[in-house]
């Protein structure tokens, strides 16, 4: 539930692809609804399906990163037949069920011990998976989520609290927004071809788990890029329009 802008060019992925971007409801230049509880997750699929028609396209490449992937797959979901390619950049695993594991992400975490930051870090790491977690915490791993944690990197989390909409956010995940089972019976059947990527570094989404969220799909192709954290257009865009340019022929 952040204004779309934060995605950019994914990179540089618009000299391939014509790129369209959704600010969804109460985000980006979209109005806000009269009523919060449509910013649950499964009543944005009506959205998506709108934008495709006023488009006027019978089929759409469907590409979602992080949160985003839990409305992309219930989309895919529900309109099977209107998805050509779907892609999946580090997604969140919420609307299918998959679980992550306190070790899961610190396994991943512990890979950036020689950084400079690390110790803070991963302490704040610590409290949160134990749930334990202080106001400070979720800021203190921000540096996690990046392969480099320089001024680009402290900017675009610094964005991200003016860029989101806080209230939707809050309810976008609410209860009975997901039914896993469904979805992933659903997506068993789903048989355009899927791109699952993921960072090495991405504690939100480790690699390892996100393996087995491929799975789930009968044609589907997972790829790690090196060196990235839970963005990885902006870690190494070259390699990232590179992977995506390559999946999407």
């Amino acid at each position: 539930m952040r204004d779309s802008a934060y995605l950019g060019t994914l990179g540089g992925l618009t000299a391939h692809r014509r790129l369209i971007r959704l600010d969804l409801r109460g985000t980006g230049a979209s109005e806000v609804p009269r009523d919060p509880a449509s910013y649950r997750c499964d009543r944005l699929v009506d959205d998506v399906e709108a934008l495709r028609e006023h488009l006027g396209l019978e089929r759409i490449d469907l590409l979602a990163h992080s949160a985003g992937a839990n409305l992309a797959v219930l989309y895919a979901a529900r309109h099977p037949d209107r998805v050509t390619q779907l892609t999946l950049v580090a997604p969140s695993v919420y609307a299918v069920g998959v679980q992550i594991s306190a070790e899961d992400r610190l396994r991943v975490a512990r890979l950036r011990g020689s950084e400079p930051w690390f110790g803070p870090a991963f302490a704040a790491l610590e409290q949160i998976t134990a749930g334990r977690a202080t106001p400070d915490s979720w800021e203190a791993i921000s540096p996690f989520a990046h392969a480099r944690w320089d001024e680009p990197a402290r900017a675009f989390e610094e964005a991200d609290a003016k860029e989101k909409n806080a209230e939707a956010a809050a309810r976008y995940a609410a209860e009975g927004a997901f039914s896993p089972a469904d979805t992933r019976a659903a997506l068993a059947g789903f048989t355009s071809p899927v791109r699952v990527l993921a960072g090495e570094f991405d504690i939100s989404a480790p690699p390892h788990v996100l393996a087995r969220y491929a799975d789930l799909f009968p044609v589907a192709e997972f790829v790690i890029q090196p060196g990235a954290g839970h963005m990885p257009w902006l870690d190494d865009a070259e390699r990232f329009v590179a992977i995506m340019a390559a999946l999407l022929e």
